[in-house]
């Protein structure tokens, strides 16, 4: 702004005002006139556009300071008198701010000699004579100032003057010069065209918007979008270009920024283009702009259309969650080789994550072990829904008709999509119900291995987006990985099975019966109270009715799992009973076990495998077999057990009012290690006494070591006098046998020992005579256990057993007759040569006796004894029902 220094208005703005130095100065009069020098003939048109202010019209006649914000602030124009004398009488402040010079040294200083250089100065004095003259001038003047208030070093600059001659009070000729510096004005013309391309180039949408939230100014690609030329858009406000909530939200941050002048950056703006259904994103910054003077004169808007990068993201986005979900089935999908399970955890995966509702339903005939589900020709067969999953309901699922229940079994109508997904092997689109909550479902058949094991059902509801082909892809990806698991399952359900059966019929079949003793046994596979099913193992256990009257009982353990471990443990437990007919000793039966265990991993059995040990070699670990085991041989008549173990746990041994204890039997090394034999103990054991035997499962797993374990297995045995049976129960709840880990086997057995009056034992001297006295104590202890039906049989055989031991055997003769669930005769004698049955020839006088004692006996045999051997027969009990064998007929029948 600049004022005339005479009599005119003082200005409000110290920095206008004219410091006269000479008294009694009278006002003259000034014309404004516009000049054709560079920079300041444009300035009202730009000052217009850039909104910084408005400019009078030239009408306009009333006197008035230029608001803040004209162009004035940015020119600075400058302004200063000189006298008839040609020096200078009025110098402003801003002259003193463009020149440096204060107004002390100004007044009264000749402009020519202050700022033109030496060489000009001849010229610019002829130059003032003509303006003195009454001529006015514009023009480019330079000039060198030599010091400064601020300093003293010399500046050169370039200065646009406009001179009018005006005259004082006296009439004397004078002039007023209006002085701009034309950098400024360089600058100015800078910014204007850097303006223009911003406006004019600039691929973004750019507005100014006014303190009262109307466009001021827009740019050509901003109308371009909109429509129209850029003027049009002028005056319009944000109503005018956005739906009415967003217009609320953009309108208040805009007065935000006029309020606090904080920029906004990345501002996410969504509207439409005219005549467009399309949604349009932008990306909007906005900033306070302000004018020369620091005041606030609007926004600046700059927009960019980010639809389609925010349409890339989201593809972007969607392929990040695919591969996540993905991600995430891999690693919680397959964790159960359950059926039922496998199918929750692929419901667990999708829901809510892909879908709001979903289902999956296996063949019926899957489930129930069949080798290939019916009817996969039409996609009719039956199907049990096993697993259901809402995350906005609890309802069924009735996207395809009725609701179906968790375990139900139905089918889907022959036309229905469903059926035709299970045909077809191909994934369908399920039309959406009038009025229902779904509005979107897939049918997707799960395929594994070429084979469809069931359908699996995902819907999205109402307010949800619609599946597309990308939602598709993704649910037959998650439904074959699920598929593949479940086929998995259902191979692993089949081969468990098949081994729980194997392993199961290798076990004695209902309860065990032994003489003298109470038996009560309990076997648990390893996945029987586990959510996790696991493979079978190798444990056994067995009860084995022995001559006279004795038992053995035989708890073992195969090392490893699988249907590998049942066939071994077949294999030995068939190994053990044949070993325990031949009535060895239980070291004995022990050593052969090893052997046949060492023979079972090698491909030419125990002689193979005993070659093999004795050269070098390196032991493929997958077919060594090891196992321990227990072997025990209770004499109901003696009461006394001999026991071997084969690394197994000791047996558990409980008197009559005293606390259980574990035996010290000396624990030989497993089954298949070779090389070390086994030792024997024998206990007897008193009437009443309790005995367990039992594997590892129940006593050790992985939260409870096997020290804890066996003393609580210990503890848990504090009253053998209850039913054998409530025992067996007590320990079992008592002890942790739900962990699954391992099978368990546990034989418990109470002793009740053959009564005195039950056995009949004598001995006999090697003479004839000794024949006839063995059948009168036959028949006198016969007679006084009421079998009178037996004596005639009885007789005859123990006459033939004596008459054998006279013959052929060697030392006492001992006869003993034992009455229990059967009678039992044995003939002891000192001899080691055991009877051979052979066939006599009809010419033959002999060779006839064992062949009788065969056909008129239910069993015979012999065993060795530490000092000679034993040779026996049983007959059964009458019991009126089983006819015995007639003597004459037997004998007629030899012939």
């Amino acid at each position: 702004m600049s004022e005339i220094p005479a009599k005119a208005t003082e200005s409000e703005d110290p920095s206008d005002g004219a410091r006269a130095r000479t008294a009694g100065g009278s006002g003259v009069s000034a014309t404004r006139r516009t000049t054709g020098g560079p920079g300041l003939s444009s300035f009202g048109d730009a000052s217009r556009d850039m909104g910084f202010g408005d400019v009078p019209p030239p009408g306009d006649a009333v006197w008035q300071s230029s608001p803040p914000g004209s162009i004035y602030d940015y020119i600075k124009v400058a302004s200063f008198s000189i006298g008839p004398d040609g020096l200078v009488d009025q110098w402003s402040l801003r002259a003193e701010q463009i020149f440096g010079i204060p107004v002390e040294r100004a007044v009264g200083m000749d402009p020519i000699e202050a700022f033109v250089d030496s060489d000009l100065r001849e010229r610019g004095h002829r130059k003032m004579a003509e303006i003195l003259d009454g001529r006015e001038w514009t023009g480019v003047v330079p000039y060198r100032l030599r010091g400064s208030v601020r300093g003293t070093g010399a500046r050169e600059g370039l200065a646009e003057v406009y001179v009018m001659p005006t005259r004082t009070e006296d009439g004397e000729k004078a002039a007023v010069c209006i002085v701009v510096d034309v950098r400024t004005l360089r600058n100015i013309e800078t910014d204007l065209a850097a303006s223009q391309a911003i406006f004019g180039q600039s691929p973004f949408g750019f507005l100014l918007i006014d303190p009262d939230l109307r466009v001021r100014r827009a740019n050509q690609r901003f109308a371009s979008l909109f429509g129209g030329s850029p003027d049009e858009h002028r005056g319009k406000g944000v109503h005018d270009y956005l739906p009415r909530s967003e217009a609320e939200r953009v309108a208040a941050t805009l007065r935000r920024v006029l309020e606090t002048g904080d920029s906004i950056t990345d501002m996410h703006v969504t509207g439409f283009l005219p005549g467009s259904d399309e949604r349009r994103h932008w990306s909007v910054n906005l900033y306070r702009v302000h004018s020369g003077s620091g005041r606030p004169i609007g926004v600046a808007w700059l927009g960019i259309d980010v639809t389609a990068r925010r349409a890339a993201a989201r593809e972007a986005a969607a392929a990040r969650r695919n591969l996540a979900l993905l991600n995430e089935a891999g690693a919680r999908i397959g964790n159960s080789l359950d059926l039922e399970t496998t199918a929750r955890e692929l419901l667990d995966v999708v829901v809510p994550g892909f879908c709001d509702l979903a289902t999956v339903d296996l063949y019926q005939g899957l489930l129930a072990g069949d080798e290939t589900p019916p009817g996969l020709a039409d996609g009719s067969a039956q199907l049990r829904r096993v697993a259901f999953a809402s995350a906005v309901s609890d309802a069924p699922f009735a996207g395809t008709g009725a609701p179906v229940a968790v375990g139900a079994v139905h089918h889907y109508p022959f036309n229905s999509p469903c059926a035709d997904a299970l045909r077809t092997a191909r994934t369908k689109f399920v039309p959406a119900e009038e009025g229902g909550l779904v509005q979107s479902t897939l049918a997707v058949p799960m395929v594994a291995h070429d084979t469809v094991v069931g359908l699996a059902q995902f819907a999205r509801t109402k307010g949800s987006e619609p599946f597309g082909d990308r939602d598709r892809d993704l649910a037959v990806e998650l439904a074959a990985r699920a598929a593949v698991c479940i086929d998995n399952a259902r191979l692993y359900r089949r081969e468990h099975e098949r081994a729980l059966i194997l392993q199961r019929s290798l076990l004695p079949p209902g309860d065990p019966v032994a003489a003298g003793l109470d038996i009560a046994c309990r076997y648990l596979p390893g996945n029987s109270s586990s959510d996790r099913p696991t493979e079978v193992g190798g444990d056994w256990f067995d009860v084995i009715e022995l001559p006279g009257h004795r038992t053995a009982l035989v708890v073992g353990d195969v090392m490893g799992r699988g249907l590998r471990a049942a066939v071994a443990m077949g294999e030995l437990r068939s190994a053990v009973r044949t070993l325990a007919l031949l009535d060895l000793e239980p070291a004995e039966v022990l050593g052969a076990l090893d052997e046949i265990a060492r023979g079972l991993g090698a491909p030419g059995g125990v002689q193979q495998a005993t070659r093999a040990a004795r050269r070098p070699r390196e032991a493929d670990l997958s077919e060594v077999y090891l196992a321990t085991c227990v072997y025990a041989v209770y004499d109901s008549v003696t009461r006394r057990c001999t026991f071997a173990n084969a690394g197994h746990l000791p047996p558990v041994l409980v008197e009559p009012g005293e606390a259980a204890l574990m035996l010290d039997v000396p624990p030989g090394m497993p089954l298949g290690v070779g090389g070390e034999p086994f030792e024997e103990v024998e206990v007897e054991l008193p009437e009443g006494a309790l005995l367990a035997l039992y594997t590892d499962g129940l006593v050790e797993s992985r939260d409870h070591p096997l020290d804890e374990g066996l003393q609580a297995f210990v503890g848990a045995l504090t009253d053998p006098s209850r039913p054998l049976e409530d025992v067996c129960d007590h320990v079992l709840h008592t002890l942790d046998t739900h962990h699954g880990e391992d099978d368990i086997a546990l034989l418990m057995a109470r002793v009740q020992g053959l009564p005195v009056e039950s056995v009949g034992d004598w001995t006999l001297p090697r003479e004839p005579r000794s024949v006839g006295r063995a059948r009168e104590y036959a028949r006198g202890q016969l007679l006084s256990w009421d079998l009178e039906p037996l004596v005639d049989t009885t007789e005859l055989l123990v006459s033939e057993l004596v008459t054998n031991a006279l013959r052929y055997g060697e030392g006492e003769i001992r006869l003993r007759l034992l009455l229990d669930r059967t009678l039992v005769c044995e003939v002891w004698d000192s001899g080691l040569v055991q009877p051979r049955r052979r066939r006599a020839r009809d010419t033959d006088e002999g060779g006839r006796g064992l062949q009788l004692v065969g056909l008129l006996s239910a069993a015979w045999g012999s065993r060795r004894t530490p000092r000679g051997k034993t040779v026996w027969f049983e007959l059964p009990l009458p019991d009126g029902e089983t006819g015995l064998t007639d003597p004459a007929e037997a004998l007629l029948s030899l012939f």
